[in-house]
């Protein structure tokens, strides 16, 4: 699921206008749908090894990972100013309330 999902958000992201905000797709539905399927992805992987060590780096990447994207999303609100923070008010962050 998290790889189809994968393929999927980087087709949107490709197909999408250079001057603008992806909106299309998967975007309609999370700002960042690449990163939560990677996610998905990861969680599978560390619950098919069944390992904790693995499972804390999973968290700690999703941790690291948050902070990326706020300082991603203060780069586009620069960059594409007010469409973009009519897309901040539209979608969620990650998925459906995050």
């Amino acid at each position: 699921m998290g790889t189809i999902g994968f393929l999927i958000a980087l087709f949107n992201f490709k197909k999408s206008p250079f001057n603008e905000p992806i909106t299309n797709g998967l975007y309609k539905i999370s700002r960042n749908p690449q990163l939560v399927m990677m996610y998905i992805v990861s969680l599978g992987n560390c619950l098919a090894i069944g390992s904790w060590t693995a499972l804390i780096l999973f968290i700690l990447s999703i941790i690291a990972g948050h902070f990326r994207i706020l300082g991603e999303e203060k780069r586009l609100t620069e960059q594409y100013g007010e469409s973009y923070l009519k897309y901040k008010k539209k979608v969620p962050r990650y998925f459906i309330f995050f």
